[in-house]
């Protein structure tokens, strides 16, 4: 679906996988973008948005944008294609697949997808029915919040918190494990609002960043020993009376049992753990336990480790101890998902498998899953990500893709590095060209974008090119051939959320968005959705699964047969791999940088500015080297997912990480990552 605008300023959403998920104002002149700001008029983007979306035009229109679908004519490894129709492209990959579902079985193909298009239609509608149908196996999608999402649920439900226009009116930010500066900027913005209302804003990280830079006061910590860090204060809190007796005895489970465990963190074993002063221990327990309201952000940063899925399910039950939620402007929040949750079992379809046993492959262990050798993966099939970049064990992945038996389609803007292993590229359309829904998994609202720009050559979306899919294997038309329309209605069927009410198609075609829940929830306390109806302290559910009931600290798993604990954070001007390939953000980040801590570097004799090498038994890469203090001993920092490059002597940091998942949902381990860094030959 297309139109044509040929000169004026429309609304429009921003796509990325990102929390903010900001309205847009896009000004059109003579049927071409020319320029992009945020939405003055829309409740949380209030007309600011960030500098990599401000130039979003000059991703659509980029030189290197493939708009025809191309085959491959040389070596994997290589961008060596030639341009073929899409009649030719739906022959070779529709045979392909009945003939792999002949002779191997549906479950040898395997769909690799993620949010590189937050549309609900073109990330989680279309292709989830397509596959489901298909008999394909499975792919778990836990690269990014799946521990955390799994923690914070034992004990609080959901992916629920507070809602975000609310925090301008806590005393006390709590930022814990979030870059909030460089991902979550209108996060950043209420917090500021919060702090002309006399709040105080904490950074609690393993990196001094951006975030720490504006907080009024930095935390830093070693990684890994957040759960400590929480354990801590909550001795602190409990032990000087500060808890809320009243809210825990209504409202929470678990309090005796939470107290047994916490009585053994004091400041100075906490110490021992986080590196954190016994005195900032104290003091920062002292502070949460007697200012209200107070807010805690979780970031995404500390569940990826083996311990990721405690370290968040610790922190989430601080704000009970104090009695935090039901205060406007206290509480705390991983995620809000929740709230604007839409009706999957509509638009994905998961009926229509033939086998619902089907193997699920987690998408953390691509690697592994491609050079299996029994019932092995004969054709990958790639859309809205990057594998070949962001898939942690970078190595036996792109050992994996170059299987010559592996058939590899890949949809996208651009020819991406996974494109290099692909036998069939197809060209994608931009969220521009689309009609989609969104949603955002930080604040409330959802949105409907229609499309604002012709289509660009012969650009397909994920819905049409699913669809067509499904309609040439001869899959049922009442159920395929369908319209964005009709699957928006679909998914706003608010048979099992009743905070969507109201919420229709029409509505939002007027409004263009609407608040999950109006502009009034009802209390947070009277709709936990844990099993109990309270925020457990203690989890049944938990030790039913094989954790402890109630939190504890965790050391992280990875051998300590290398020196550096390496993280690998997001930067400022990409999201994930996503505007790594854009000259000008390039020039903002200027190159990879590793981080290493000022003594570290003089020990081993690192000058900076020099480039070294940075290695563990997956893999290595070269780099240059930023000498600070803004990492503690022992510890490494890069930041942004960086497109190989042999010209500027970029390379993915993915070749270092690990497949081994976290102790909760299936979440991946980026961080508890060992490295050695040596001198260059």
């Amino acid at each position: 679906m297309s139109t044509t605008i040929l000169n004026g300023t429309v609304r429009s959403v921003c796509p990325f996988d990102c929390p903010d998920t900001c309205g847009l104002s896009v000004t059109i002149a003579d049927g071409k973008i020319t320029k992009i700001t945020g939405d003055a008029a829309h409740p949380v983007t209030r007309g600011a948005i960030c500098n990599k979306v401000r130039h979003l035009n000059e991703r659509v229109y980029h030189p290197d944008r493939f708009l025809y679908p191309m085959r491959r004519k040389g070596p994997k490894g290589t961008l060596d294609f030639e341009r073929i129709t899409w009649e030719e492209a739906y022959e070779e990959i529709t045979t392909g697949m009945k003939n792999i579902i002949s002779e191997q079985g549906a479950q040898a193909i395997l769909p690799y997808s993620f949010y590189g298009n937050m549309g609900v239609l073109n990330a989680e509608g279309m292709d989830r029915r397509f596959f489901h149908r298909l008999g394909a196996s499975q792919l778990d999608r836990t690269i990014c919040n799946a521990a955390g999402a799994a923690g914070y649920a034992y004990t609080m439900g959901a992916s629920m918190g507070i809602d975000p226009e609310d925090t301008v009116h806590t005393k006390l930010f709590l930022i814990w494990g979030c870059n909030l500066v460089s991902t979550n900027m209108h996060q950043t913005m209420l917090a500021a609002e919060a702090r002309k209302n006399g709040a105080e804003i904490i950074h609690i990280d393993v990196h001094r960043n951006r975030t720490s830079a504006w907080a009024d006061r930095f935390i830093h910590l070693r990684p890994g020993t957040d759960a400590a860090l929480a354990l801590g204060m909550m001795h602190v809190i409990i032990r000087d009376g500060l808890a809320d007796q009243s809210f825990l005895e209504q409202h929470a489970l678990g309090f005796d049992d939470l107290t047994a465990e916490a009585v053994r963190y004091t400041p100075e074993y906490v110490e021992n753990i986080t590196g954190v002063p016994a005195a900032e221990v104290e003091e920062l327990g002292r502070l949460y336990g007697t200012t209200s309201p107070s807010f805690i952000r979780i970031g995404n940063g500390l569940q990826h480790h083996d311990n990721g899925g405690m370290t968040v399910r610790t922190i989430a039950c601080l704000p009970a101890l104090t009695g935090q939620w039901g205060i406007r402007g206290g509480g705390a929040m991983k995620g809000n998902g929740w709230y604007s949750r839409l009706n999957a079992r509509k638009i994905e379809r998961p009926d229509l498998m033939p086998d619902p046993n089907v193997r699920t492959v987690s998408m953390n262990q691509l690697g592994d899953a491609l050079l299996a050798t029994a019932n092995p993966v004969k054709m990958l099939f790639v859309y809205n990500s990057n594998p070949a970049v962001v898939a942690p064990d970078q190595n036996r992945v792109r050992e994996g893709l170059l299987r010559n038996d592996l058939f590899t389609v890949t949809h996208d803007l651009f020819l991406t590095d996974t494109c290099k292993y692909s036998d069939i590229v197809l060209p994608a359309t931009s969220h521009f060209e689309n009609l989609d829904l969104y949603t955002s998994y930080w604040h409330l609202y959802l949105q409907l974008h229609e499309p604002i720009m012709e289509t660009m050559g012969e650009c397909k979306s994920n819905f049409t090119l699913f669809r067509e899919l499904a309609l040439r294997l001869g899959f049922e038309s009442e159920i395929f051939d369908i319209s964005e329309e009709q699957m928006i209605r679909e998914a706003l069927d608010s048979e099992n959320n009743p905070l969507l009410k109201g919420i229709t198609f029409e509505a939002l075609k007027e409004k263009s968005w609407m608040k999950a829940g109006g502009n009034e929830l009802p209390s947070f306390t009277t709709m936990i959705p844990t099993a109990s109806g309270k925020i457990e302290l203690y989890s049944e559910k938990m030790l039913q699964h094989g954790f402890s009931p109630v939190p504890v600290h965790t050391p992280l798993k990875e051998p300590e047969n290398y020196p550096f604990l390496l993280m690998t954070g997001p930067n400022h001007s990409f999201i994930n791999s996503t505007f790594a390939n854009q000259e000008r953000l390039q020039k903002l980040e200027k190159e990879p940088l590793l981080h290493m801590q000022l003594d570290d570097a003089a020990l081993l004799g690192f000058q900076d500015g020099e480039r070294v090498k940075v290695r563990n038994d997956r893999g290595e890469v070269e780099i240059t080297l930023r000498v600070s203090r803004d990492v503690l001993p022992g510890v490494l920092v890069t930041q942004g997912l960086w497109w190989d490059d042999q010209r500027k002597g970029h390379q993915a940091v993915n070749a270092l990480t690990p497949q081994r998942l976290a102790d909760m949902g299936g979440g991946a381990t980026f961080f508890s990552n060992r490295v050695e860094v040596l001198k260059l030959d």
